[in-house]
Formats: C-alpha cells, structure tokens, sequence
C-alpha cells in the first residue's frame, strides 16, 4: 500500500474560505460606499449652507453701500464684482491653485447664454435691494422657487415629489399674502425683484446643465462669465448716465465707505463661487430654496436693523407661512432623505 498517497481535498474548508473572502470583500465595499454617502452628504450641507451665509452677507453689505452710503451706482458695483472675480481666478490659476481652460474661439458657445442670465440676476438684484425693504425684497423672491420648478421640468426633465411641491405652494402663497398688504409698494422695486427672480431661475438652471456637461468646470464657468459680463455692464454703466455720478461720488476717500464697496465687490465673487458649488452638489431647486431660507435672517432682522420696515400683521402672517414652508423643505431635502426606509423621490421624465 502506497504510504505517500495524497490525502483527499477538504473541499468544505475551501469552500468557507472562498466566502469569508467574498464577504469580507462585501464588507470593504459597502463601507467604502457608506464613506463616499457621507462624504457626498457632508459637501451637500456644506454647500447649501456656504450659499447661503454668502447670499446673506451680500445682500446686507450692497444693502450697506447702495442705501446707507447712496452710492449712485449699482452697474458700477457690479462691474467691480466681475472684475474681482476674474483677478481672484486669474491669480489662482496663475499660482496653480484653480484650473480652468484657456480662451479658445469655442468658449463663447459652451458659456452661452449664462452670461446674459448671470448680468440681468445682477443688475435686477442690485437694484431690487436699492428700491425695496430688506423684508419685502426676500419676500418676493419667493417667486423664483416657482419658476425654478417649472424650468427644472421643461428644461432639465425633473420633476419633484409631491411633498416638495407642496412646500413650494406654501412658500410662493406666503409670499402672496405679505405682499398684497405691502404698505411700501413701489411698481419699479417690485419689477426689478420679479425680473431678478427670472434671471436667478434662469441662471441656476443653465449652471447646472453646463456642469453636467463637464465643459469649462465650475472655474471655467466663474472666470468666463465674469470676463464677458465686464463689457456690456460698462456699456449699461455709460448708458444710464451713471460714470459721472460715479467719479463725483464724494465718500471715496472715506475709508468705511471704501471698506464696504471692496467687502461688496469680493462678496459678488464668493457668491458666483458658492452658487455654482451648491448647484454642483445639489439641484437647482434646492440652490433656489436656500436662497429663500437664508432669508429667514435677512427678512427677521431687516424688521429690526433695516429701519425701513413698515409693520402690519396680514404682512407677518405671510412671512411666517413663506417661511414655514422653506424650513420644511429644508427637512424633506437633507434630513428625512437620509432616514432609512423614507423615500422621498424626485422622479424624471421619460422621453
């Protein structure tokens, strides 16, 4: 008999191998996909909430050098603005910190028609906060959740939940009913305001789809936008009469006064830089609505620091309704969709 004959396979002990690999390799896989949830979750809330202490702080600081100081010229304001971003890129590309593509005869088209939406959403802003009170500027622009909805589904193909919609009912009708008692009406601060609230729908939608469609990048979209803005907010500047006014302003060597049109001026860039990287993260809905629920600073402080809030309670009432809604949409959107076995949907168009 052969002493040395080989001891037969213990297939069962291969077999327990195999799948204790199989399930530590599922193992390191869900993890790893858990890390990148996180991680995706984390840039969501940051972003979101990075748009909106900027789109606050902006609001405040034109407040300051529009009204406060009478600064007799918003074009001027924005032509700052461009020209402060497009020095802030151009430097970080120079120091290798951002990167973007260089110009080519292709930029205007894979940029357009951003810039045309970026220049009326500054223009109309600016001149919305200069003719309204802090408290019913953020009122109507309410109105921008709607038009971002339905631009959203005819342009992007989305559509959201019912839940969402509902929440966006709530916000636009409290803004209905705070303005129809608006004892400051002004025709002109209100078309400003609604034209704004176009524009922002408008641009938040485009910056989207140029960013799904990985062409220029969030830099590329911050620098070119900037660079084709500067030119027809010159022509709007000469335009409106505004250049002597401008040059004859007589607090330019008031250093306060200085300190708060550069504040504005670099204010405008982390704006454009908060918006594109929010609506990267998130959609342009959601980018819309944290504009509107950073208002709930804006409108509650204006009552008390803006001093151009005339009080009544039909115009309370609709403020607090508006905002109701946009504290509940921020719930269904970063907290009850992270609640496992709650499903929250947004749904999409089939061709």
């Amino acid at each position: 008999m052969n002493e040395h004959a080989s001891k037969p396979l213990d297939f069962s002990n291969v077999s327990s191998k195999n799948h204790q690999i199989q399930i530590d390799a599922s193992s390191e896989k869900t993890a790893a996909n858990e890390a990148e949830k996180a991680n995706l979750y984390f840039w969501r809330l940051f972003s979101a909430g990075f748009y909106g202490i900027s789109s606050f702080l902006v609001i405040v600081v034109n407040k300051i050098v529009l009204t406060n100081y009478k600064f007799p010229s918003a074009h001027a304001l924005g032509i700052g603005q461009m020209s402060v971003t497009i020095l802030t890129l151009y430097i970080g590309r120079s120091l290798n910190i951002v990167k973007f593509p260089s110009i080519s005869s292709d930029v205007p088209k894979k940029i357009w028609p951003l810039p045309l939406f970026f220049i009326g959403n500054l223009v109309c802003g600016l001149g919305g906060t200069k003719h309204l009170s802090l408290p019913m500027f953020t009122v109507l622009r309410r109105f921008t959740i709607l038009m971002t909805l339905i631009g959203e589904y005819f342009i992007l193909n989305t559509s959201q939940s019912l839940p969402i919609i509902a929440t966006v009912i709530a916000m636009v009708g409290g803004a209905i009913i705070a303005a129809a008692d608006d004892l400051s009406f002004e025709v002109r601060g209100y078309m400003f305001v609604l034209c704004n609230d176009f524009f922002t729908a408008a641009n938040n939608i485009c910056v989207k789809k140029k960013l799904d469609a990985r062409d220029l990048g969030k830099y590329g979209l911050l620098f070119y936008n900037a660079l084709f803005m500067i030119l027809p907010l010159t022509v709007l500047w000469w335009y409106s009469g505004e250049i002597e006014k401008t040059l004859a302003f007589y607090k330019w060597l008031d250093i306060t006064f200085l300190t708060s049109f550069l504040m504005s001026c670099f204010m405008g860039f982390v704006l454009m830089y908060s918006t594109v990287l929010c609506t990267a993260y998130n959609s342009a809905l959601t980018t819309t609505i944290v504009g509107v629920i950073k208002n709930i600073l804006v409108t509650y402080l204006g009552m008390y620091l803006g001093g151009d809030y005339i009080f009544s309670w039909t115009n309370f009432l609709g403020l607090n309704i508006s905002m109701a809604g946009s504290l509940v949409y921020s719930y269904i959107t970063f907290v009850r969709k992270e609640v496992p076995g709650t499903k929250i949907t947004t749904t999409v168009k089939k061709g």
